[in-house]
Formats: structure tokens, C-alpha cells, sequence
């Protein structure tokens, strides 16, 4: 069992099953539990940087972003390679991640009215339509679809890394974020962050019936949040260049 989530990697939430002084096994119940409490924390920082933003201006989130990024980055790094973490690291990460949320959200509603409403609905929306579909079997985690998915999933980050970097030289991929163009990458960069979700769903429940230690309930909230907030970060850049291309 494999997943492009490298926050959810097969050995990463079974390889504890073995290990003597873990008592209590991870259930799917309390995943989901940790995984709504998580998006609970998330949604406050969010909401605390919206307001912050309207009521005081960008200049003012601006650092909070930056910090919630280096934040999110550094606790993402623990959680994953010191999993027994992620109970404390875990909320920080959905803290730290809610900054980043609230402070982009609030840049485009500022510039696009109504758009971090759009997104957020769409984002619930794909997850909710996925977890039907992997319940009721519509979607299977084959090994097939994991290694498509994988591949597509390398092939983005390869894509996003390359940009970085030729971003440091003022160097621009021509199109690739705007314009036609740009909205169908978006929108292909999209749908493979959803169908992430599928093997995140697929991992949890085969961790669970591993019975892996209680602690890991924690880390498979994480690392469907990490999933999520990729998702709503996609979204929103689509939104936002179908909004432009309309104003063009």
C-alpha cells in the first residue's frame, strides 16, 4: 500500500503495529474525529486572519502568512518522520496552516468577491462526493490507480519545484499560471490533488484494521489534512483564473 501523500505512507502508520507499550490501536472513528478537530483549529486561524485582514489591512496578516508557512513546513517535517509527534504537532501543523488559508483566502476576496465562499464549498464538496464514491466502492484504490496517481502527483511537484526555482532568477513559465492555458493545468493539478484523497481514505482504513497504535489516529488526521488544504489552495487558483479570464 503506497500513497503520493508522503505524509501517508504505508510503513509510516504500520510499522508500530509490532512495537510493545502501545495498548490502545487506531480506530477509523477517532481519525475522523482528530481529522474534524483538526479542521476545526484550522477554520478559527483562518477566520482570525480574515477578520484581521478586513478590519486592519494585509500589511498587517502579511508576516502571519509568512509564518504560517515556515510553521506549517517545519512541523509537516516532524510530524512525518517522528509520527508518536503527532499529537502535538498535528494541531500546530492545523494552526499554523490556518494563517496561510486566512491570508491567502483574504487576497483573493479582495480581489475576487465571493470567491473564498466558492472555494470552500467546492472543496467540501469533492471531499464529501470522493468519500462517497470510495465507500460505496464507484472509486477503488487498486494498485493501478495508486501508481497513476502517484506519477501524476511526482509530475506536479516536479512541475511546482522547477517553477521555484526559475522564479528565483525572474524567470517565468510562459502560461502555466494564467490564461487558458493555465486554467487547464489548473484544472488537471486539481483533480489530482481530489483523487489524492482516495488513497489517503484507502490507507487510513487498511492502518486501522492493521491495528496500528492509537498516537497514529492523529497522523492520518494530518496527513488528510495535508491533502485538503492542497485541495483548497488548487481550488481557489482556479477560481481565481476563471474569474480573471472572464474580466479579460
Amino acid at each position: 500500500m503506497r500513497t503520493s501523500n508522503p505524509a501517508l505512507r504505508a510503513n509510516s502508520l504500520t510499522r508500530y503495529r509490532s512495537i510493545s507499550g502501545y495498548s490502545e490501536t487506531m480506530t477509523i472513528q477517532g481519525a475522523v474525529n482528530k481529522s474534524l478537530l483538526l479542521i476545526f483549529i484550522l477554520t478559527l486561524a483562518a477566520v482570525w486572519m480574515w477578520n484581521r485582514f478586513f478590519t486592519e489591512g494585509p500589511q498587517v496578516v502579511m508576516p502571519f502568512v509568512i509564518l504560517g508557512a515556515i510553521g506549517g513546513l517545519i512541523t509537516a517535517i516532524i510530524t512525518i518522520f517522528k509520527n508518536n509527534f503527532a499529537t502535538v504537532t498535528a494541531p500546530l501543523y492545523a494552526l499554523f496552516e490556518g494563517l496561510v488559508i486566512g491570508g491567502v483566502s483574504s487576497l483573493a476576496e479582495a480581489a475576487y468577491p465571493g470567491i473564498a465562499f466558492q472555494a470552500v464549498v467546492l472543496t467540501i464538496g469533492t471531499l464529501v462526493a470522493l468519500l462517497f464514491a470510495y465507500k460505496t466502492g464507484l472509486v477503488r484504490a487498486t494498485q493501478k490507480f495508486k501508481s497513476g496517481v502517484i506519477a501524476a502527483t511526482g509530475g506536479v511537484c516536479l512541475i511546482y519545484m522547477t517553477s521555484m526555482i526559475l522564479g528565483l532568477f525572474h524567470i517565468q513559465i510562459p502560461f502555466l499560471f494564467s490564461g487558458v492555458i493555465g486554467l487547464g493545468f489548473s484544472v488537471v493539478v486539481t483533480a489530482i490533488a481530489a483523487l489524492n484523497l482516495v488513497l489517503d481514505f484507502d490507507l487510513i482504513e487498511q492502518s486501522a484494521a492493521a491495528h496500528a497504535p492509537k498516537f497514529m489516529e492523529w497522523y492520518g488526521a494530518f496527513a488528510l489534512l495535508v491533502t485538503l488544504v492542497w485541495l483548497y489552495l488548487e481550488i481557489l487558483r482556479l477560481l481565481q483564473i476563471l474569474r480573471s479570464i472572464g474580466d479579460d
